[in-house]
C-alpha cells in the first residue's frame, strides 16, 4: 500500500509536523528567556528588600547602614549597590541579572525605615 492508495488531501499534509515544530521553538526559546529574566528580576528586588531592611536596623542600632546593606548582598551585586541612608529610610538600589547578554537593563530598588514604632514596644 503505497502513497498512491491515500488520499490526495492526506498525501499533501505529510510535512505539516516538522514545519509546525519549527514555526514554535523560536516562540517557546523566547517564551523561556522571557521567564528566566522575570525570575532574575524577582530575585533582585528580593535581594534589595533584603539588604535594605538589613542596612535600616543597623542604621537605627548606630551602625554603618551601606556596610551592613552591602554585606547582606550577594558579591555578585555588591560593587555595583547603591546605597542611600537619611532620616531613618535607607534605599538599595542594585541591577537585575539579564538572561542576555545584550538585554535590556533593569534597575531594583528596595526602601526599609525602622524607628521605634517599628521596633521593640516603647523602645
Amino acid at each position: 500500500m503505497g502513497s498512491r492508495w491515500l488520499h490526495p488531501a492526506t498525501r499533501d499534509e505529510r510535512g505539516q509536523a516538522a514545519v509546525g515544530l519549527v514555526a514554535a521553538v523560536p516562540v517557546l526559546i523566547a517564551l523561556a528567556l522571557a521567564l528566566t529574566q522575570f525570575v532574575l528580576a524577582g530575585h533582585a528586588v528580593l535581594t534589595a528588600a533584603n539588604a535594605a531592611r538589613a542596612a535600616a536596623r543597623a542604621d537605627y542600632a548606630g551602625g554603618d547602614p551601606e556596610r551592613a546593606a552591602r554585606l547582606a548582598l550577594p558579591p555578585s551585586f555588591r560593587d555595583r549597590a547603591e546605597v542611600d541612608s537619611g532620616s531613618r529610610r535607607v534605599s538599595v538600589e542594585i541591577e537585575a541579572p539579564r538572561a542576555l547578554p545584550l538585554g535590556v537593563r533593569i534597575p531594583v530598588r528596595a526602601a526599609a525605615l525602622l524607628g521605634p514604632a517599628d521596633g521593640v514596644p516603647g523602645g
